[in-house]
């Protein structure tokens, strides 16, 4: 399938994008058990899914209760999501770190350009210390490819990363300073300043260590607090192996082989309409040995012109088919 791969990293239409969508929905049907069943026990039979709307998308959850998986070959790596003690955790068994590794280098260079024009500072301190991330290891590639001599780890030492920003700033590179949300905020409220040089990138969470608050109020706060004019964010997650962008205001998009859409809130069948809030189906082309077509416990917005915002959360226990393979 390695010629598939080149195929979807090379995609540049809506067109390329729904041929390489019912060529996985047909690769999943033969090879993914678990999409399988849940796909037959909603009646739809492979033959009949000959458009981009007729694809099922698989609740999220069956990350956390099965092994969604589509290859003869063993998992390279297992990656692991966060949880709080006791609560079920996803895992994405992925077959090969290639792809992973094609797919977020081409994702960056489409948004962001080359690697190596940035230094890199991570603020990732829940990431770090949980290990089994896809988060840490995307970072960590793209620290390495930088290849800027600065560009690092940061887990709770926020005077050393006060001390090397000072350095930066006295410098012309272009740093990309990514951190969860409540480390970024521990950073700002200790009175770090940043210029123009900085693009300050939410992946989002504040994993119990402060108030959950509205993405445009954290926004508002991390840029008045560093003097940023806009806070970029990524959008991704344990179970896909591709990420979206946005670079301000909120408004993501998706490199030409991932495509996010809306569906009713309690149905995974359902289409959303454009500009109408719903909760948040994902196709990612690269994901074609685990599962390409998830809908996940986003609620979001998607525009006419394909870019989307994130809402919120919701909680989808009782998304019709979704008990359909508990035990």
């Amino acid at each position: 399938m390695q010629t598939w791969f080149q195929r979807i990293f090379s995609i540049n239409n809506p067109q390329q994008l729904e041929q390489g969508a019912l060529e996985a929905f047909r690769y999943q049907m033969d090879h993914n058990p678990v999409y399988r069943e849940f796909v037959s026990h909603l009646g739809i039979q492979k033959n009949e899914v000959s458009s981009l709307d007729r694809i099922p998308f698989l609740p999220i959850q069956f990350f956390k209760t099965h092994k969604v998986y589509a290859s003869p070959k063993t998992e390279e790596i297992i990656f692991t999501s966060s949880g709080t003690t006791g609560m079920e955790i996803s895992k994405h068994y992925v077959e090969n770190l290639v792809v992973y590794e094609k797919s977020f280098e081409r994702a960056f260079s489409l948004f962001y350009g080359n690697v190596k024009d940035y230094c890199i500072l991570a603020l990732l301190p829940s990431y770090l210390e949980r290990g089994g991330s896809s988060l840490v290891y995307m970072t960590d590639k793209l620290i390495k490819q930088s290849g800027h001599p600065l560009s690092d780890f940061y887990l709770h030492n926020l005077d050393d990363l006060k001390n090397t920003i000072e350095v930066l700033k006295k410098q012309t590179t272009k740093v990309i300073l990514l951190g969860v949300s409540y480390a970024l905020l521990d950073l700002a409220d200790s009175g770090c300043k940043l210029n123009e040089q900085f693009i300050v990138m939410e992946t989002g969470g504040m994993k119990g260590k402060r108030r959950e608050m509205l993405k445009e109020e954290l926004h508002a706060y991390l840029s008045a607090a560093f003097g940023v004019k806009k806070i970029h964010s990524e959008y991704g997650m344990t179970e896909l192996l591709s990420q979206a962008y946005s670079k301000g205001d909120g408004i993501y998009e998706a490199p030409p082989w991932m495509k996010v859409s809306t569906r009713e809130v309690s149905d995974p069948l359902s289409a959303g309409r454009k500009e109408k809030s719903g909760g948040i189906n994902v196709i990612d082309l690269a994901n074609l040995y685990s599962c390409p077509f998830i809908a996940t416990q986003d609620l979001g917005k998607v525009h006419t012109d394909g870019s989307f915002e994130i809402l919120g959360r919701f909680d989808n226990s009782d998304i019709r088919g979704c008990n359909l393979l508990v035990g």
